[in-house]
């Protein structure tokens, strides 16, 4: 018989939207805890969660858990991942994984001497077209592999776009495109290409530091465009690009090798179409879709974080797994550094 999870989330934003609908859609885990400041209460309360708590350290002090989901804001992963590695208890955490590098290390030495079954939520590894990509790599149909480009464009932070001020839109506090952006397009890279980089470089910009919200005029000191360079040695480059003052909604992963390319594209990170193109043809290639594809209608990041749960169920209990690691967190925060996206907290 399998075992249930004992699940909290900590967070009460994205946590809330796609990571409570894939968990409780999911059969090996129960959530019983979500932590929020402010909220936590009266959204349990409405979702019929049995325990809230107003920080993730009191819930993990307050109610029997086995494992925690870390979807609280990137300022607060720190004290929340540290909080469940002092009790062992086994954690996925949100991106961007942390403020700095220090922190990134921090986290992931404090989950290596707790034992714990570790993770970072990229679940758009799991999109069907990525996961082909990454297979097309593997068994040599790209091949030599020259050049990796991930390019997302997006309408949001344009001059005229209306976003309520908040943490986000404070670089200090982990706002920014780089972080809510380019760290999943980093991971992407560096999953593709199958290694760390061996040097970064990159920019970030501001384009709109002057915004307005219902509450008036405010001034913003985050990215709203995000740029770089990586080099991972033996001839491989990756160039990555996110940019939220643009025209469009486009996302383009593109793998180029000595004998052919491969193209995934469409409107956003998990609406994509596959296609690789030699000096003969260009073909679209058919994608097997989720297993959990019938959960797409509650939101487009469900089928993939319950995928994600997949690999942590495998890493819990100590089996082979696919799950992305504190080790790529770390690799990915090393970029996002490198290239500007760093505070002292």
């Amino acid at each position: 018989m399998s075992n249930i999870y004992r699940v909290g989330i900590a967070g009460a934003g994205f946590g809330v939207a796609a990571h409570l609908p894939a968990l409780l859609a999911h059969p090996r885990f129960d959530v019983v805890a979500l932590a929020s400041p402010n909220t936590a209460a009266a959204i349990a309360k409405a979702r019929g969660i049995a325990h809230a708590f107003t920080s993730c350290a009191a819930m993990i002090e307050g109610v029997d858990l086995d494992a925690v989901v870390i979807a609280s804001p990137p300022f607060a992963h720190r004290d929340d991942v540290l909080a469940a590695t002092r009790a062992r208890k086994h954690v996925i955490c949100e991106k961007p994984f942390a403020l700095n590098l220090a922190q990134a290390n921090e986290m992931l030495a404090a989950a290596r001497e707790a034992g714990i079954a570790a993770g970072v939520a990229h679940e758009f590894r799991f999109v069907p077209q990525r996961a082909a990509l990454r297979e097309l790599i593997a068994n040599g149909h790209l091949a030599p592999l020259r050049e990796i480009e991930v390019t997302q464009l997006g309408t949001s932070l344009r001059a005229g776009a209306a976003r309520p001020r908040s943490w986000w839109f404070e670089k200090r506090l982990g706002g920014g495109v780089a972080g809510a952006l380019v760290s999943h397009l980093i991971d992407t890279a560096n999953w593709l290409a199958g290694r760390s980089p061996v040097t970064s470089i990159g920019f970030l910009r501001t384009a709109n530091a002057q915004r307005r919200d219902a509450n008036g005029p405010f001034t913003t000191d985050v990215d709203d465009g995000a740029f770089a360079l990586l080099n991972y040695g033996e001839g491989l480059v990756a160039r990555i690009t996110a940019d939220a003052a643009t025209a469009v909604e486009s996302v383009t992963l593109a793998v180029h090798a000595e004998n052919r390319t491969a193209v995934a594209s469409g409107s956003d990170l998990d609406d994509m179409r596959l296609f690789a193109v030699d000096a003969d043809e260009t073909s679209e290639l058919d994608c097997k879709e989720s297993p959990y594809a019938k959960f797409a209608s509650i939101g487009g990041n469900v089928p993939l974080l319950m995928e994600l749960y997949d690999e942590w169920v495998k890493a819990i209990e100590q089996q082979p797994h696919a799950l992305p690691t504190f080790e790529n967190a770390v690799d990915t925060q090393r970029v996002l550094e490198a290239i500007g996206y760093t505070t002292a907290g």
